[in-house]
């Protein structure tokens, strides 16, 4: 690319903005990080009992704010709000959290995924999304879900290591046919590439796909 490109981060808690953040990096070493915080996004939706017609248009003023201060893409780390990231549409790539992973799993054809999570509500509300893009997508690859309890914690507390250690627990008894193990949260995204050495199988994220994804867009805008 010619010019370092701009890419703002909308998130909800600022956990999710390191993890995001060394994604980018990875693939786009130039790129200029551009954080957009609420941190009572997640509050407010809870309260409010999901994602309200109100908050869908706080989201919007979010995305249109990234975009009038020349954005050249916006990635939001909340799953949460990824229905008004799909429903932007825009000149930039506009993502939700977790769609470029969904894809990535659609598209490898994987006969059964398991979806690992630090919360009973997370892995639930990720193995509904996931089971519905495969079913969009035509795919008929089967979800399981299962909950980390110790995830949390480590996270939290920055602790690489037991992070990892609590996510190889849970992957301890995988069913013979579980081809892929998808992270639910970006918080557990850092031990994704010491989970796929441990079990063997590929480990997809959220953070990692979406920051391929945007590669892929913006090299393809630059090349037109």
């Amino acid at each position: 690319m010619s010019t370092a490109p701009k890419i703002a981060l909308i998130s909800a808690v600022p956990t999710a903005i390191p993890v995001a953040r060394t994604a980018l990096y990875d693939v786009l070493p130039d790129a200029v990080v551009w954080n957009v915080l609420d941190d009572r996004l997640l509050v407010d939706a809870d309260s409010r009992g999901g994602l309200d017609a109100g908050l869908r248009r706080r989201m919007q003023r979010l995305i249109e704010h990234a975009l009038a201060e020349d954005a050249d893409g916006v990635l939001l780390t909340c799953s949460l709000y990824g229905p008004v990231a799909r429903g932007t549409h825009a000149s930039v790539p506009v993502m939700a959290a977790d769609e470029s992973a969904f894809t990535d799993i659609a598209e490898a054809g994987y006969t059964s995924v398991l979806v690992l999570a630090s919360l009973d509500a997370a892995r639930d509300d990720s193995v509904e999304r996931l089971e519905t893009a495969l079913r969009d997508a035509g795919a008929n690859s089967r979800v399981v879900g299962r909950t980390v309890p110790g995830a949390t914690a480590a996270a939290k507390a920055e602790d690489h290591d037991g992070l990892v250690a609590a996510l190889v627990d849970a992957c301890a008894d995988l069913p013979a046919d579980v081809e892929a193990v998808f992270l639910a949260q970006y918080s557990l995204a850092p031990a994704g590439d010491a989970l796929r050495k441990a079990v063997g199988i590929p480990v997809v994220s959220g953070p990692a796909s979406a920051a391929a994804a945007l590669l892929r867009l913006l090299s393809d805008r630059n090349d037109r």
